[in-house]
């Protein structure tokens, strides 16, 4: 997987550098500053109240710790934006972080498998509209079809997923030995009380359904914040048209998983997305690294502070 994972990130970091190299720099360099620090900062704080959204989202699977969930999504966010990870290193960190925080690793792990899950539904319904939204505004497009095919691998893969939880696959079992093994740093006997913790989950559909609901908040958002951004920089398209790119470019991100960061997959996309509604390669590229610095300016700090926690858990341990 590591190896897998290294040749991804050498073949995204080669697109990307390919795409930035044969586009217009002047004019990317004018994106950021058309933007300037007041824009940048607006963005930082609405990401951030995207945030605390998608932490209650979590936060909804256990009530009474929403605080502490938070602070685990924004660890999650971090360690998959800012470090050379794939988006599983930074679920597995999340949840670390919520040990660190005093949950039992037990509930860390659970609550993190099932809010996954939740979001990787709720991320397939905002795909699906960001499709009919591509069939209204540009209709027999040439992605259409290959973006049809891919959601409906989405589906596939979201519905065994659920599935495999419910019915305790091998695999899973497998998946979430190593997630205890991560979290407690020893290798469990058995799984069984974190098959029970994720069963109990799955048996509480108003939790489920309020975490669902918030996570399809939270994308449209994101889908907004992508409307918001090509305003501040001067390539403004319509809301619809953001919804279909953000929409279609997170399905595409969340295909290529394996690739940490998303790195060229994002850049592409954006480039090919955005350009069905008039958004030129250079201003798609802007778009791609406003995000990727708005992603490290709020995950370096929180990625230092769970480090410094860290740390002082390692010094507190007895010898």
């Amino acid at each position: 997987m590591k190896r897998v994972a290294i040749l991804c990130l050498i073949a995204g970091v080669a697109l990307a550098v390919v795409l930035i190299a044969r586009s217009e720099m002047g004019a990317i360099v004018h994106a950021f500053t058309t933007l300037g620090l007041d824009g940048f900062g607006l963005l930082i704080a609405v990401h951030l109240c995207l945030i605390v959204v998608m932490g209650l989202a979590w936060g909804a699977l256990y009530p009474d710790r929403h605080a502490v969930f938070i602070w685990g999504r924004l660890v999650r966010d971090g360690a998959a934006e800012v470090l050379p990870l794939s988006q599983i290193g930074g679920f597995v960190l999340g949840a670390r972080a919520m040990v660190l925080a005093h949950i039992p690793p037990v509930v860390a792990s659970a609550s993190t498998v099932v809010d996954v899950t939740l979001e990787l539904l709720s991320q397939l319904v905002y795909t699906i509209i960001g499709l009919i939204l591509l069939a209204w505004l540009r209709p027999g497009s040439e992605i259409e079809l290959p973006a049809i095919a891919a959601v409906a691998a989405m589906a596939v893969l979201a519905g065994l997923f659920v599935l495999a939880q419910k019915r305790g696959m091998g695999s899973v079992d497998k998946m979430l030995a190593g997630l205890s093994t991560l979290l407690l740093g020893a290798r469990p006997a058995g799984c069984g009380s974190l098959r029970d913790a994720i069963s109990d989950l799955h048996c509480q559909p108003r939790r489920l359904a309020v975490g669902g609901a918030l996570h399809m908040v939270a994308w449209v958002c994101v889908g907004c914040e992508t409307w918001l951004i090509l305003r501040l920089i001067d390539a403004p398209v319509g809301l619809a048209a953001s919804l279909v790119i953000d929409s279609l470019l997170s399905g595409l991100r969340s295909m290529a998983f394996m690739v940490p960061q998303a790195l060229g997959v994002q850049e592409g996309g954006y480039v090919l997305l955005g350009g069905l509604f008039g958004v030129s390669p250079e201003a798609a590229l802007a778009l791609s690294l406003i995000r990727r610095a708005r992603d490290i300016v709020i995950g370096a700090p929180a990625l230092a502070m769970w480090q410094v926690l860290e740390g002082s858990r390692v010094l507190r341990a007895p010898e």
